[in-house]
Protein backbone atom coordinates (compact mmCIF):
# COMPACT_ATOMS: atom_id res chain seq x y z
CA UNK A 1 0.00 0.00 0.00
CA UNK A 2 2.96 2.47 0.46
CA UNK A 3 3.87 2.16 -3.16
CA UNK A 4 0.37 2.92 -4.26
CA UNK A 5 0.33 6.42 -1.65
CA UNK A 6 3.86 7.12 -2.86
CA UNK A 7 2.49 6.99 -6.38
CA UNK A 8 -0.95 8.82 -5.78
CA UNK A 9 1.33 11.88 -4.06
CA UNK A 10 3.50 11.96 -7.19
CA UNK A 11 0.50 12.46 -9.21
CA UNK A 12 -1.15 14.99 -6.66
CA UNK A 13 1.96 16.61 -7.42
CA UNK A 14 1.26 17.08 -10.71
CA UNK A 15 -1.80 18.24 -10.45
CA UNK A 16 -0.95 20.91 -8.25
CA UNK A 17 1.92 22.19 -10.45
CA UNK A 18 -0.68 22.28 -13.12
CA UNK A 19 -3.36 23.94 -11.36
CA UNK A 20 -0.54 26.42 -10.61
CA UNK A 21 -0.24 27.31 -13.98
CA UNK A 22 -3.62 27.93 -14.35
CA UNK A 23 -4.07 29.77 -11.27
CA UNK A 24 -2.05 33.19 -12.63
CA UNK A 25 -0.19 33.56 -9.50
CA UNK A 26 -2.73 33.11 -7.66
CA UNK A 27 -5.42 35.60 -9.09
CA UNK A 28 -7.99 33.19 -9.90
CA UNK A 29 -9.73 31.12 -7.02
CA UNK A 30 -10.78 27.59 -8.25
CA UNK A 31 -7.06 26.71 -9.76
CA UNK A 32 -5.72 28.29 -6.37
CA UNK A 33 -8.15 25.97 -3.89
CA UNK A 34 -6.39 22.92 -6.20
CA UNK A 35 -2.99 24.09 -5.85
CA UNK A 36 -3.30 23.98 -2.38
CA UNK A 37 -5.52 20.74 -1.46
CA UNK A 38 -3.20 19.02 -3.80
CA UNK A 39 -0.50 19.93 -1.91
CA UNK A 40 -1.45 18.79 1.50
CA UNK A 41 -2.77 15.72 0.05
CA UNK A 42 0.30 15.32 -1.37
CA UNK A 43 2.49 15.38 1.52
CA UNK A 44 -0.38 13.83 3.80
CA UNK A 45 -0.16 10.67 1.39
CA UNK A 46 4.00 10.39 1.13
CA UNK A 47 3.53 10.74 5.04
CA UNK A 48 2.09 7.65 4.64
CA UNK A 49 4.40 5.88 2.39
CA UNK A 50 7.45 6.73 4.24
CA UNK A 51 6.29 4.53 7.18
CA UNK A 52 7.72 1.48 5.66
CA UNK A 53 9.52 2.99 2.22
CA UNK A 54 12.74 4.48 3.13
CA UNK A 55 12.63 8.60 3.26
CA UNK A 56 15.62 8.76 0.72
CA UNK A 57 13.83 6.74 -1.29
CA UNK A 58 10.33 7.73 -1.06
CA UNK A 59 11.14 11.57 -1.51
CA UNK A 60 13.42 11.23 -4.66
CA UNK A 61 10.53 8.93 -6.42
CA UNK A 62 8.18 11.02 -5.26
CA UNK A 63 9.54 14.62 -7.00
CA UNK A 64 10.59 12.32 -9.71
CA UNK A 65 7.03 11.97 -10.38
CA UNK A 66 6.27 15.37 -10.07
CA UNK A 67 9.01 16.47 -12.67
CA UNK A 68 8.79 14.09 -15.33
CA UNK A 69 5.34 14.26 -14.96
CA UNK A 70 5.41 18.40 -14.86
CA UNK A 71 7.76 17.92 -17.55
CA UNK A 72 5.08 15.41 -19.96
CA UNK A 73 2.25 17.74 -18.47
CA UNK A 74 3.82 21.56 -19.81
CA UNK A 75 4.68 19.41 -23.05
CA UNK A 76 0.86 18.78 -23.74
CA UNK A 77 -0.97 21.04 -22.12
CA UNK A 78 1.72 24.05 -22.53
CA UNK A 79 3.14 23.81 -25.65
CA UNK A 80 6.62 23.46 -24.19
CA UNK A 81 9.59 22.34 -25.97
CA UNK A 82 9.58 18.83 -27.25
CA UNK A 83 13.68 18.34 -28.35
CA UNK A 84 15.20 15.48 -28.19
CA UNK A 85 17.27 16.54 -25.26
CA UNK A 86 14.39 17.31 -23.03
CA UNK A 87 13.12 14.23 -23.92
CA UNK A 88 16.04 12.29 -23.04
CA UNK A 89 16.06 13.74 -19.81
CA UNK A 90 12.50 12.97 -18.63
CA UNK A 91 13.80 9.73 -19.91
CA UNK A 92 16.69 9.33 -17.45
CA UNK A 93 14.41 10.70 -14.57
CA UNK A 94 11.64 7.94 -15.39
CA UNK A 95 14.72 5.28 -14.90
CA UNK A 96 16.17 6.55 -12.02
CA UNK A 97 12.34 6.07 -10.48
CA UNK A 98 12.15 2.48 -11.69
CA UNK A 99 15.75 1.56 -10.34
CA UNK A 100 14.91 3.18 -7.28
CA UNK A 101 11.89 1.39 -6.79
CA UNK A 102 13.80 -2.17 -8.01
CA UNK A 103 16.64 -1.49 -5.47
CA UNK A 104 13.98 -0.95 -2.48
CA UNK A 105 14.09 -2.59 -0.04
CA UNK A 106 11.63 -5.68 -0.53
CA UNK A 107 10.65 -6.84 2.94
CA UNK A 108 8.48 -5.21 5.05
CA UNK A 109 8.55 -4.02 8.75
CA UNK A 110 5.65 -6.07 10.83
CA UNK A 111 2.16 -4.22 11.37
CA UNK A 112 2.35 -1.36 13.47
CA UNK A 113 6.08 -0.96 13.23
CA UNK A 114 8.29 1.51 10.94
CA UNK A 115 11.47 1.21 8.92
CA UNK A 116 12.65 4.02 11.56
CA UNK A 117 11.41 2.93 14.89
CA UNK A 118 13.22 3.30 17.91
CA UNK A 119 14.04 -0.18 19.12
CA UNK A 120 12.21 -1.09 22.72
CA UNK A 121 14.22 -1.27 25.85
CA UNK A 122 15.53 -5.08 26.28
CA UNK A 123 16.48 -4.96 29.76
CA UNK A 124 15.31 -3.22 33.15
CA UNK A 125 17.72 -0.15 34.79
CA UNK A 126 20.01 -1.35 37.12
CA UNK A 127 19.55 -0.59 40.88
CA UNK A 128 22.05 0.72 42.56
Amino acid sequence: MAWFYLFLGGVLEIIWLIAMKYSNGFRNFWPSAIVVLALIGSMFVVSLAIRTIPMGTAYAIWTGIGAAGGAIAGIVLFNESKDWLRLLSIALIMAGIVGLKLTAPSDQPPAGETVNATPAPTSAPVKG
